[in-house]
């Protein structure tokens, strides 16, 4: 028993996999259920039974996605080594990352910008970093990272776009230039205008603290 659940697991790892990189190329409307069958190596019969339509099996990605969403961001905020806005900047440098290497956390991007899935945007992988990110604010408020005046809601909301921004210039431009280069350019413009000259005067020694790491990611589904 024990065995047949695992090979099913493995099974419908693999049709998710195959899954997402078949969205995050094709997109929804055009992605091929052959293509994902011939890339998972599964029957036509294993998919259905895990899945019940192309729709059932973009929503597991989707899923997915969150998940590593939210292992992420619990990660980070339970870091105790590190200032609020090192954290900060550990998390989002791990989510350039997973957006450059990740299968899964491309094919969620590819899928709720599309209309079949505009609704999963409040409940995706961004709202789990804004929620983060706004916890780390109020901890830099708290430790003066971030001036006392400084409006977390504010902070939170201009950062995210900038964010979002940039994936989708880089998207849209091209060339050489890498996600994580372009997030903590943001990053960095957007703690300036709200820091305290104290932190910024260490942050020029110093630099920063935390950063995320390719091979700890643990890109397998």
């Amino acid at each position: 028993m024990a065995r047949q659940q695992e090979r099913a697991r493995r099974t419908r790892a693999a049709i998710i996999r195959s899954a997402a990189v078949e969205f995050g190329k094709s997109g929804y409307a055009a992605a091929s259920l052959n293509r994902i069958l011939e890339g998972s190596r599964a029957t036509k019969g294993a998919m259905y039974f895990h899945f019940d339509s192309k729709e059932d099996l973009a929503r597991a990605v989707l899923e997915t996605a969150v998940e590593r969403y939210r292992s992420s961001a619990e990660r980070w905020l339970a870091r105790t080594d590190l200032g609020p806005l090192d954290t900060l900047h550990g998390m989002i440098d791990e989510m350039a990352l997973r957006l450059e290497h990740d299968i899964i956390v491309q094919a969620e991007y590819r899928l709720i910008i599309e209309p079949d899935f505009y609704r999963d945007v409040q409940t995706g992988g961004g709202r789990i970093l804004g929620r983060a990110t706004r916890v780390l604010a109020v901890r830099a408020i708290e430790h003066g990272q971030l001036r006392a005046d400084a409006d977390p809601d504010r902070f939170t909301r201009t950062l995210a776009a900038g964010l979002a921004g940039q994936r989708y210039m880089l998207d849209l431009l091209g060339g050489a230039t890498d996600l994580r280069s372009r997030f903590q350019e943001v990053l960095e413009v957007v703690i300036d205008a709200m820091s305290t000259p104290e932190w910024g005067a260490k942050f020029r020694v110093d630099g920063w603290r935390a950063s995320a790491r390719l091979e700890e990611l643990g890109l397998g589904l």
